[in-house]
């Protein structure tokens, strides 16, 4: 807090930075400093933010249900492919007929 910055503005700056209530995240279970990326098949533990501390929510079985709790992805997240289009042919004078 600088001396000319009024306790409004700095609480507004601090409240700003500050995770929201109801934030997830996730730690991977045995290895607390690794990337969230490393270890895909080890377990993660899910904590919610209530505003004060990180509450345990659930245990993730690996890294794509993890994924998959933390951004609220329903089933197992594969997306139906539409069926592929036939193509045209190809048009312009540099084309051969």
């Amino acid at each position: 807090m600088d001396e000319d910055e009024s306790l409004e503005a700095w609480a507004a700056r601090r409240d700003a930075r500050r995770r929201p209530v109801g934030a997830l995240k996730v730690v991977v279970l045995g290895h607390e400093d690794a990337a969230g990326h490393r270890y895909p098949k080890e377990p993660r533990l899910v904590s919610r933010w209530d505003g004060y501390q990180w509450i345990p929510e659930t245990v993730a079985p690996d890294y794509a249900a993890a994924q998959r709790l933390l951004h609220g992805v329903e089933g197992d997240g594969v997306v139906p492919m539409a069926p592929a289009q036939p193509r045209e042919k190809p048009r312009g004078r540099h084309r051969k007929p």
